[in-house]
């Protein structure tokens, strides 16, 4: 399935078209609309390997599809520790129960960190030091995107039963000294996984989700930006098929505000 040029124009006038509600007076300084492009390694039916490249817009719904572990992270498979950008789609995955499942999709992008999105916001890398989290986890540098959740309960949300084996964004462990916000000047090559349901894996030690856009991920966006984002997953024809999250989520600091754009 490929997607007509005009969907990619209607992608980018979609963020131009955000111009005219904004004030003039804050536009003279801010950046133009910016696109992004997005490497997807898919599993085809046939067993086959599908290598696609995409350009979609810099919002959320699709830069959290791709920014969740650097270049050189460890996932554990069925043939032990594999770096993240040597996985090819259809090796197995061990999941944290211990059970195989075939990686089905691999998206890929670079981003600059040192670069503010267009809203202005930074697109922050995450290290865990070695023992960060207790001993041996992780054992060795842990560096992860702002997409990355960890199934782990923060301290401030510890003692409430309701939030046993939470999804929590990375940046809500940070301290200052163990886990810390990194931004390297040079480009870094990120990287997410699909499994054929939401699960949690281990990467460098730290057990991860695996990517799934959220049970409303689709409901407020345009049919333009909606097919755009459709088109990286060949084994998806809609949101509901990426199943049902395998632990609940703590939601990301200003989602509630940060609602991506519709179009009619």
């Amino acid at each position: 399935m490929t997607i007509p040029h005009s969907l990619h124009r209607a992608a980018a006038n979609l963020l131009d078209s955000q111009a005219l509600i904004q004030d003039p007076a804050a536009l003279r300084g801010a950046t133009k609309p910016q696109l992004r492009r997005f490497d997807v390694m898919s599993l085809l039916p046939n067993g086959n390997i599908s290598e696609t490249r995409h350009t979609a817009p810099t919002l959320p719904l699709f830069e959290q599809a791709f920014t969740a572990f650097c270049r050189g992270s460890l996932v554990d498979t069925t043939q032990g520790p594999i770096a993240v950008e040597d996985l090819l789609p259809g090796d197995e995955i061990v999941d944290l129960n211990g059970e195989a499942q075939t990686l089905l999709w691999k998206g890929r992008t670079t981003i600059l960190p040192t670069r503010p999105t267009a809203r202005g916001q930074k697109r922050r890398l995450i290290s865990f030091m070695p023992d960060s989290l207790g001993l041996a986890k992780p054992a060795a540098c842990v560096v992860v995107g702002p997409a990355a959740r960890l199934l782990r309960t923060p301290a401030h949300l510890r003692g409430d039963d309701t939030t046993e084996g939470l999804l929590t964004p990375v940046g809500e462990f940070m301290d200052g000294m163990n886990i810390v916000e990194t931004a390297p000047p040079t480009p870094v090559e990120m990287f997410h996984l699909c499994l054929p349901q939401h699960s949690v894996i281990r990467v460098g030690g730290l057990p991860f989700e695996t990517y799934h856009p959220g049970p409303d991920a689709l409901k407020l966006v345009s049919h333009a930006i909606r097919t755009l984002y459709l088109n990286l997953f060949s084994h998806i024809e809609s949101g509901a098929d990426f199943g049902p999250l395998c632990h609940p989520r703590m939601e990301q600091p200003g989602t509630s505000n940060d609602k991506p754009p519709s179009m009619a």
